[in-house]
């Protein structure tokens, strides 16, 4: 059978393929595309063919979590024009230009995701009265996939319904505010510790009452847990700790994985019914910075042992970047133990932001462990699939660009050992990278950076090459069969940093890692079908949001045509 006019075909012949969820690994085989899904076949004299003999084939990758939009991002960029000098974008017939290294413009954050074979990417932490600003910049960035969280753990509404343990009420204004926000999934940041911010203060524990509301930010995560469970939404709530980034932090971590372990997911995400992310930041063991260590091994022991938890890296990579993130307290007292430049930003006191430059270390101890870190989470899993996914927090630990490099060291020890000979040497025994041979082979680098992010998002069309998928596909010039990945492994590391291929929906978008061609790609966003009655709670609370609010209950919504290509995924709700 022929192919109608006007249809697009490319067929992808003898490449070793790596298709986690449908089981292949490093089988050579053609992948056939056709209209910007992946077909059975297509007909070779009709097709545009790629020679992908030799060559790697993998789905394109998907980041889970990483600040590439909003107002917070914006102001990184304001904040650090040095960062622009050291990386400029140029200008090509195809691109325009751009700058930023740690945090890049919009147009180059599309470029340099796609020039290593990233075709969607979550932004983590959205202050919903700014979720305008975050869609534009979203209108503004190619090529890639994009879906945002809004920031809902310290939502006062939030906070009051479920100190009220008004579970259900809660689930009709979460839904209202994802639909208002064009939002994917349920954020939580520091919680309880955010409103506290507000007033100066700070929560140490998941069992600290937050003031007026007379609530913990343990009833604040189990009840947002069962929210999650109610409108059946396609990822878990994805939770930034408290105590992140302290001495001891890791007995939080353990507490908050587990104060949610009788809860049950929804029809996407099964067992799942929590994700802890950039967790580096949440396993440091020690009583202070002079005893700081890693605590990765009784993470992973808890993570290994329950399945109800997906994780994601934070991943550590020397060198300079921004950090920045919706933790005020946090960005505060790293503004004071750097005393470098800072921002700090509230939004109507229902989340916060703090910004502040850093440079990672190797001959620092504790940056020396927090690299160890996130290597030691990856090596120590047990089961890929639950993560940890490959994420830098970007640009948290280091710019989303660093991935390859994460991954030279993830699939060689010899990598490792060559840095670990120039990290500062009382660290080592603070770490149990070492001790670890474990070496990742790329079918588990195509797990924690495409399948394992696909299947925690409930993205179903991504992550993989069967029938019916999105045709997102990176082709990396690397031949397994011929490499000893562990000993060349700059050759791989080269290989992530340009694709020979990618091709977002069926259109070859980087060749040669050169970008050539630049679409404007989806924004994924949860609409959950209200039955009439949860409408009604939403209405009833208009009085109380004009008395609180800057802007209207009327005017706060985002219209879908705001979204420059919107992408509806839709849920039925378990709500009466």
């Amino acid at each position: 059978m022929g192919i109608r006019a006007g249809s697009k075909a490319i067929l992808i012949k003898n490449g070793i393929v790596f298709d986690p969820l449908n089981g292949i690994d490093g089988e050579r085989m053609d992948i056939a595309i056709l209209n910007g899904r992946i077909v059975e076949d297509v007909p070779e004299r009709e097709a545009h063919v790629i020679d992908a003999s030799g060559m790697v084939v993998m789905p394109g990758g998907i980041d889970i979590h990483a600040h590439i939009a909003g107002p917070k991002v914006n102001a990184g960029r304001l904040l650090r024009p040095e960062d622009h000098f050291i990386d400029v974008e140029p200008r090509t017939p195809t691109t325009r230009a751009g700058v930023g290294r740690s945090v890049p413009s919009t147009f180059a954050t599309g470029y340099r995701y796609a020039r290593m074979g990233w075709t969607t990417a979550m932004d983590p932490a959205m202050p919903p009265l700014e979720a305008r600003h975050t869609h534009e910049e979203f209108n503004d960035t190619p090529i890639i996939d994009k879906g945002t969280y809004p920031l809902l753990g310290d939502c006062w509404f939030v906070m009051e319904f479920l100190a009220a343990d008004m579970i259900e009420e809660c689930a009709a204004y979460v839904a209202w505010m994802l639909w208002a926000t064009k939002g994917y999934a349920i954020k939580l940041v520091n919680p309880g510790g955010l409103e506290c911010w507000g007033f100066g203060h700070n929560v140490e524990s998941i069992d600290d009452v937050v003031p007026y509301f007379n609530i913990t930010p343990r009833e604040i995560i189990r009840g947002l847990a069962r929210v999650n469970h109610l409108l059946d939404l396609p990822h878990t709530i994805h939770i930034h700790t408290n105590n992140l980034g302290k001495p001891g932090n890791w007995d939080t971590t353990i507490r908050t994985m587990n104060c949610v372990r009788d809860i049950p997911g929804t029809s996407s995400t099964g067992e799942h019914s929590i994700h802890i992310t950039h967790v580096q930041f949440s396993a440091f063991g020690g009583d202070d910075w002079a005893s700081m260590c890693s605590m990765s091994e009784p993470i992973m022991r808890y993570v290994n042992t329950h399945r109800h938890v997906t994780i994601d890296m934070g991943a550590v990579v020397p060198g300079d970047t921004t950090t920045m993130t919706a933790d005020g307290p946090f960005q505060y007292g790293l503004y004071e133990l750097t005393g470098n430049k800072w921002i700090n930003h509230d939004v109507e006191t229902e989340t916060s932001t703090g910004i502040v430059p850093y440079h990672y270390r190797r001959r620092s101890l504790v940056n020396a462990v927090q690299w160890a870190i996130g290597l030691e989470l990856a090596l120590l899993a047990k089961d890929l699939w639950r993560g940890p996914y490959l994420t830098t927090d970007h640009p948290n630990g280091a710019p989303f660009t660093t991935y390859p490099r994460i991954i030279e060291w993830l699939v060689s020890r010899r990598a490792r050992e060559r840095t670990l000979k120039r990290v500062n040497k009382r660290a080592i025994r603070r770490m149990v990278l070492p001790s670890l041979d474990r070496e990742l082979t790329l079918y588990e680098i195509a797990i924690i950076s495409r399948a394992g992010p696909a299947k925690a998002l409930g993205l179903e069309r991504k992550g993989h090459l069967g029938v019916g998928a999105d045709a997102d596909v990176a082709i990396y010039n690397i031949n397994p069969d011929e490499l000893d990945l562990s000993k060349d492994h700059r050759a791989v590391r080269r290989a992530f940093e340009r694709a020979a291929y990618t091709i977002k929906d069926g259109q070859v978008v980087v060749k040669d890692g050169r970008v050539v061609a630049s679409p404007i790609r989806r924004t994924y966003w949860v609409h959950v079908k209200l039955p009439d009655e949860a409408s009604e709670i939403v209405n009833a609370i208009r009085d109380a949001w004009e008395a609180r609010y800057t802007v209207s209950f009327d005017n706060y919504p985002i219209p879908e045509h705001y979204l420059a290509l919107p992408a509806k995924v839709s849920r039925q709700p378990r709500l009466k």
